[in-house]
Formats: C-alpha cells, structure tokens, sequence
C-alpha cells in the first residue's frame, strides 16, 4: 500500500514537536513527509532567543536533534514558503516553483509581530523581536547607535529591551498601557515591575503613545509622542504584540476567526478535514494561544488523529506563566485580575525588598483562583498546582502570600493527585511521573529523559524533584545526600568536618568519618575539598592518588589519548615575547594552536612524556599553569576598557589581571570563569560568566551565578556601584561560600538555583554579613592566596615528580604508533576513524 503524502508547512518549535510525536507513534510507516520552512535554519528556541546576545550560538538554540531529518526519512526544505494551497487539486505551490500534490495537510505557520501603524514605522533600523535574522539585523545595528526603544511593555516587549541593555544601548520601553505586562500582572505589579526594571538601567514610558517617527538631531530617530514628549533614539523594535500567520487558510477559504486564526475543533483540524492548524495560527474556541506548551499538547493530539487515535483532544490550556525579566521573577497564575464574581484578594507587598504577591480567593475562602508575583516566584509552583487542582487550601489564605520565616512549602508532593500537571511545557502530570519511576527512573535526569518534564523551560524542576524523593521513600529507596557508600555526608558536610577537624589527608579523612576503602567519586571530590581549605600541592604523595586524570597528569586529555597545554594569559594580555615562546613550543612539538573563547592560546596534541618538558620551556618563560584540568579559576576574560577603547569608562584589562592573579589556584566545586567588561556595552560578556564584572560611571557593577554552558543562565546584578576595595572583598566572600555550601560538580548557576532563599538569601549573607561569617570567609580566600604555587612549576622542579609521566620508571617513552595524525589548515589533528582505516590500507 502507498505511503500518503503528508506537507507540514512551518518548523518552528510546534512543528517541530509535532514531527516528534508523530514518529513516535509510527506516523512514518503510513506516510511520506515534507517539511516547507520558510527560515533558512531549521527549529530553534525562540523562547530562548535572549541567549543569543549572550553568546548563545543558532546551534546551541536548536531543538533539532542530530541526523533528525536522515534518520527518519523526512524531507525538509529550507528557505521554503508556501505561496498557495489548492484545496480542490489537493496540492501547494511555493516560492520555488514547486508544486507539490498532499493527503494532509499541518500548518504550523504560527504567527508575525504586530506593528502599530505609526506615521516612519518602515524606516531604517527599526525591527520586530521574532526570529534569529531579526536579532542579527539589530545586533548590526547596535554597533554604531548609543540609544534604543522598544514598543510594547509586554513579554516579549520586555525581552527585546533586556537585548537592546546586553548590547550596550541605553534602552527605553515605550507602553501605550498605563502599566507593564498588562495581560499578566495588575496595577501594584505593573507598578513594581517598573521600579525594579528602571533600577536595572532601562527607563520606562507607561501611557505613552508614539505618533510618529521622524529624523532625529542627536540620534537617527525621533519619537514624538504628542505634548511636545518625544523621544531621541537609533534604533526601534516593535514588539507589541503578534497576529496569527493566517494568509494561506485565508487564500484558500478556511473557516477564520472574525480577528485572525484558523478555526480547529478539538483535534486541531480545521473546516478541510484534510488539512489541521496547531499552535499561534490555530484559533480553538475564539482562542489564540501564544505560549508554546498549548501548541506542543495541539501538536500531539493532531499527529494522534492523524494516524487514527481520536480518544485525545484538546481542551484548552492554562496560560499561567512564570519568568524572570531582567533578573526580575515574574509570574501570573489563573485568574490573575481577580475577574471572577464573588472573589477576595489578599495582597502582600514590600517595596523596599521589590517584592509584590497577590492571591485571587473564591467566594467561599476555600479556593485559590488566581495569584500575582512579582520580585519572587519561589511559591510559583505551589499555587499552580493548587489553581490547577482545585484544591482546598492549606489554612488561612493570608499564608499564601505572607512571608514564611522556615521556607517551608504550602503542600507537599504527596498532596497532589496523579492528575496534577506538573511541567505545562509538555503536560507532563504526576501520574506520568509515578509511572516513569515504577518503570526504574531514579534520577531528575531519568525523568526528564522518559518523560520531557522540566526540558523545556525548567520552571517545575524543583515540582519534578519533590515528586521524584517522594515516590522513592514511598516505594522504600532511601533518598539521601550522601556522597557515596564509604561516606555518609554530602560534600557540604564533608568541607564542615575537614574545616573543623583541620584534616589535611584523605587517610585521616577516612580513618575518622568513612568506611572501607574509598572509590573514584569520593576520592577526588575529598581532594578537592582538601585543596579548596588548604591549597597544598595536589600531587603530594597523600594527595596525588587521589585525583582524576586531568589532575593527576596536570592536563586535559583529549580524545587521541594525548593532552592539552594552557598557560594562565591572565586578563587575556600577553607580551609579543610570550607570543613568540609559544609559537616555537608549538613549532618545535608540532602541536595544534587554538585561540580559545576566553583569550588564551592552548596547544594540542603533546604526549604524556612531553608534559615536564614542554612546561620547563614555559615556567622559565614565564608562564603559569592555566588550571584548565582542575575544577578551579579557568579564565577573566576582558575587553580592551578605558585603555584603548573610547567607550571605556575603566581600566578592565588591569582589574581583569588583578582578579585572576588573586583566584589563580582556587579550588572549587566546579570550573569558574569571570569576565571584566569596561563598560555596559560589555564585550567581555561578564553577565554570561559565574563571576561578571561591569564598569559604570559609578564604579562596578557585579554580575554571579551565569553559565554559558550546557546549561546557559543569565548572571544576576548582585551589587551595584562598587569601588576596588568592596569588589574584592565582595567577590573573596562570593566564591568561599560557594566553595564552602556547593555539591559535588555543582556550577555556581546550579548551586544558586538550589539554594534555600535564593539571590535575595545570598546577598544577605554576602553584602550584609547575616551569618556572621564574612571576616572568616576573607581570612579563608587570603590563606588560599598566600600559599598558591604554580603547579607545574612545583611538579618539574621535583624529580619523582616528574618521573609519573614516562609509560614506566626506567623508560625514556618513544612516541606511541598507535596515534595517527593528519595535516588539515596547515595543521596537524588526530585522524578519524574512517581516516585511520584508509592510511592504515594505503600503506
């Protein structure tokens, strides 16, 4: 029997989902697929489409997975827009010239910015907030502008201005509404949101309309807002708001909504039963649903009547949101404007703190119906659940809202019923939870594997976690922080009795707190700890056993077995003799050069018995180990600042220097890296980085706690304002209560994520000295920095040292023939497989 020919036209992060689905339920053996994208990239994540200023790559926000499209057999067409649909010869045309003939069809066109029809709106450098070209487009323009608006205090309004500040603008909303986010928060929250946005930097123009935009005198543009207001600025996003992308049901005489949309019934088809519209396009119920969790529940229930299951349909969906807009947490549940006949509100707010919390109640004073946060979210998932679930609630409603001094959560896990929807991003409930743990998933990660909680968004990762521990105990699996079987601590309590035990061995370690013999996860995170409080050289005889690998031969090993050479370039500034040493280090070992992201040379390729000699070249040059192989400071990056620069406000290289020569050496839960930027327009990219640091007029800005990694989190401002003396002190204090409260391999982005009180508790210890422990911290950080010693410097200079890097005792070590290389840009790589086989035929 022939394959049917089933067109998805769009591929955004619907479509995408949609074509998950549908292979997963064996869509394929029944049809052929085409893919029409009129984007030149395939899907990515538009709702992290912010990161991207923050270094994210179009790769990095892709959500396709690798050989997707090969693996499954599906066609897709980049560059690819459909111009009309043939309902009657059941075909589409495209900007191509094709014409292609289909059974079904899915559009997943989603939808288009609105632009306010203003009087200049098409002039140069104005743009919409939508698409990966649109940011490039404004990123161009950025470079030579000092100003920039945006149009619309909503959502995205708000994310469009937090780019326009990552690029260095001084940026200004502009919001016809009298308040920000009026579809999601009320007056007082509206009003907050303001303060706390305009504290970070951007000012805010509440019931204000733009009647035109003309030639600026001092910046490209001028906004005139009537009343002689008006507004001088060089570049303009319009983000007020989208329109569902409709063109093609309309062309073709689909049922549309009286304001846009293609009507659907319950299973997303619409008034062709051959054709289905899901997410923005969609219009359900005189709805357009503008989050992506309602058009990921449209796109499985169509891929499910699509290959005949029509049990599923969809229903609706909660568009309660939870977000952070330029560090500020944000969220709206239910009936947030408290429209409901009948119902009672109870509003807690402390403008000093920035905080704002209101809870909708119903008529009887036993349900919640709705909730308002603003400046802290961290009750977010609670509420939800308890809206959702129409539960009743947990004693007086005041406590839903009012400050809880134990941090104690309003209901357990165990309160939910299995029905409890748990992640909306991919209606994900507790039952489906229970059932992946019935099915041997033991971890957050295991469930986010089986089940796609918390893999989008990450908002109910804390919710999945509660769930997961509760199930376990349930279920008699003891759930406990412990390290590993010899050691019934966490690393937090392993730092406490080491500290207070001034325990310097792991022998000791083990003789007074564990058990048997030790393993590979407790070893080398006791070394850490070992090093983080008493800085001795890790490759002692008590310590050098101890560690991993990378630790142990003092480099990162790489895949063809050999290992990398880092030497610290601190703050990024090196001498033309330094550059010419490494050039002749790598000329002389025929090593492979890479300038790295945080502006040091690192040469690949030397092998194990070339490690001491190579770095004897190094040290009497001059150079430091850059600590690449150990979970320590790796880099500051920094721009050129009030050096060279003219934007430069302070001397970023010199702080960036002095910073990486107090850390250099710091052991630590994980990797840190830090960056020093000159200015706001920040080229160091310090608010990507655990520790940030920006120049204003003021003094520095800090930024902690960001993660370009694996997984990308934006810094939170921690303090403002600084001089040198308190940026130090501050950043001294920072990094040892880190040292001293992370888990084991914890980035600092994870650990804040996970610490009880979050942002708000750890200023508090840090900047107010709560805990009482800031002048122990600073004693601590200037022990670790009166005892740094340079690693391999240390190592080449001890014979028996030096010794654990040839193969054996007495062996002077050959060069090993089983690494093939070959030449490729004039130098020399490791050989791939396929390469390795066709050399060793050749020969």
């Amino acid at each position: 029997m022939a394959k049917q020919q089933l067109l998805l036209i769009g591929h955004g992060m619907v479509g995408q989902r949609y074509l998950e689905s549908l292979v997963a339920l064996g869509g394929r053996e029944h049809f052929d697929i085409t893919v029409l994208c009129a984007e030149p990239l395939p899907a990515y994540d538009r709702v992290g489409l912010t990161s991207y200023f923050s270094g994210k790559t179009a790769d990095d926000l892709s959500l396709v997975p690798e050989g997707f499209f090969e693996e499954h057999g599906i066609t897709l067409k980049l560059n690819t827009k459909v111009n009309a649909i043939d309902r009657a010869g059941k075909t589409v045309t495209t900007n191509t010239g094709e014409t292609l003939p289909y059974d079904k069809v899915v559009l997943a066109t989603g939808s288009y910015p609105f632009i306010p029809p203003i009087p200049g709106n098409d002039r140069d450098n104005c743009f919409v907030y939508r698409t990966i070209d649109d940011l490039d487009a404004m990123i161009a323009a950025s470079k030579n502008g000092k100003v920039g608006a945006v149009v619309g205090g909503g959502l995205l309004g708000l994310e469009a201005a937090k780019a326009l500040h990552d690029l260095g603008l001084e940026t200004h909303v502009v919001e016809f509404a009298p308040r920000l986010m009026a579809v999601q928060v009320d007056d007082f929250g509206g009003g907050l949101l303001k303060d706390k946005i305009q504290e970070l930097g951007v000012t805010v123009h509440t019931s204000t309309g733009t009647q035109d935009i003309v030639d600026g005198e001092t910046c490209t543009h001028r906004m005139n807002f009537g009343d002689d207001k008006y507004l001088e600025t060089d570049v303009i996003v319009f983000s007020a708001g989208i329109r569902p992308q409709d063109e093609l049901g309309r062309a073709c005489e689909l049922a549309i909504g009286e304001r846009g949309g293609i009507v659907v019934n319950n299973q997303c088809v619409t008034s062709d039963e051959h054709i289905y519209a899901i997410g923005e396009v969609a219009l359900w119920e005189g709805r357009i649903f503008g989050l992506v969790a309602p058009g990921y529940q449209m796109a499985e229930v169509a891929a499910e009547h699509l290959i005949g299951k029509a049990e599923k349909q969809f229903a609706g969906a909660d568009m309660s949101t939870k977000l952070k807009l330029m560090g500020v947490d944000v969220a709206s549940i239910g009936d947030a404007h408290g429209s409901t006949p009948g119902c009672r509100s109870t509003v807690f707010m402390d403008q000093t703190a920035g905080i704002y919390k209101k809870a909708v109640i119903s008529a009887c004073g036993k349900k919640l119906l709705g909730a308002v946060l603003v400046g802290d979210a961290a009750d977010y998932g609670n509420l939800l659940q308890l809206c959702l679930n129409e539960m009743d609630l947990p004693g007086d409603p005041a406590a839903l809202v009012a400050p809880v001094s134990d941090g104690a959560p309003l209901l357990g896990a165990d309160a939910l019923p299995d029905s409890a929807q748990i992640c909306s991003c991919n209606n994900v409930s507790k039952g489906d939870l229970c059932a992946a743990i019935d099915d041997g998933a033991q971890t957050v990660g295991d469930l986010k594997a089986c089940t796609k909680a918390s893999a989008t968004c990450g908002g109910c990762s804390a919710l999945v976690k509660q769930v997961l521990d509760s199930e376990l105990e349930k279920r008699g699996v003891e759930v406990n922080n412990h390290l590993c079987e010899h050691f019934p601590y966490s690393r937090q309590e392993i730092y406490h009795l080491v500290r207070v035990g001034q325990i310097t061995t792991f022998d000791a370690f083990l003789e007074a707190h564990g058990s048997g013999d030790g393993c590979d996860i407790c070893k080398p995170t006791v070394a850490n700890v070992l090093a983080s409080c008493w800085n001795d050289w890790v490759l002692n005889k008590p310590h050098a056993g101890l560690q991993d690998t990378n630790d142990y031969f003092l480099g990162n090993m790489q895949r063809d077995g050999t290992y990398s050479i880092v030497p610290r370039v601190a703050g990024g500034e090196i001498t033309p003799d330094k550059l010419i040493v490494l050039g002749e280090v790598a000329k002389q070992y025929d090593l492979y050069t890479k300038i790295t992201g945080g502006q040091r040379v690192d040469l690949f390729g030397a092998r194990v018995e070339q490690l001491p000699e190579i770095w004897k070249i190094l040290v009497d040059a001059g150079f430091e180990t850059g600590h690449a192989y150990g979970k320590s400071l790796r880099t500051v990056k920094s721009c050129v600042g009030s050096t060279w620069c003219r934007y430069g406000v302070k001397d970023s290289v010199g702080t960036a220097i002095q910073v990486e020569d107090r850390y250099k050496g710091l052991r630590s839960p994980h990797k840190i890296k830090m960056a020093v930027s000159g200015c706001t327009r920040e080229c160091a990219e310090a608010q990507s980085k655990d520790v940030g640091v920006i120049a204003t007029e003021k003094g520095w800005n800090l930024y902690v706690c960001g993660n370009g990694g694996m997984r990308p989190r934006h810094a939170d401002l921690f303090a403002s304002d600084l001089t040198d003396e308190q940026l130090i002190k501050t950043i001294d204090r920072f990094l040892m209560f880190y040292i001293k409260t992370a888990d084991r391999l914890q980035r600092t982005s994870v650990w804040l994520e996970n610490l009880e009180g979050g942002l708000d508790y750890l200023k508090d210890v840090i900047l107010n000295d709560s805990l009482g422990m800031g002048d122990e911290l600073e004693a601590q950080m200037q022990h670790v920095i009166e005892t740094y010693q340079c690693e391999w410097k240390s190592t080449i200079e001890n014979p028996e040292a030096v010794k654990r890097f040839n193969h054996f005792i007495n062996d002077t070590a050959e060069a090993d023939d089983n690494l093939t290389y070959v030449r490729e840009r004039g130098q020399r790589r490791p050989a791939y497989e396929h390469e390795r086989i066709e050399l060793v035929e050749e020969a």
